[in-house]
């Protein structure tokens, strides 16, 4: 068994990217390494202070909205 974390890219999604941009981002982690259970998703790495507070909350909504089992 294998458990994966992380998968948000925080050197150019989360400094950078649009909130839409990080829903969309999430949302496609989500379908790659979500089916069958054993993902958290998460950052990477540790968010920065360079990182838009939208930014983080538009990776928690999306982690709301298409993170629920079953996908």
């Amino acid at each position: 068994r294998i458990v994966f974390c992380g998968a948000v890219d925080t050197h150019r999604l989360l400094p950078f990217g649009t909130t839409e941009e990080v829903r969309q981002e999430v949302k496609r982690i989500i379908q790659t390494l979500g089916p069958g259970g054993g993902f958290m998703l998460g950052a990477v790495h540790t968010i920065m202070d360079d990182v838009p507070a939208e930014n983080v909350l538009a990776m928690v909504d999306a982690v709301e909205e298409f993170g629920q089992y079953p996908l």
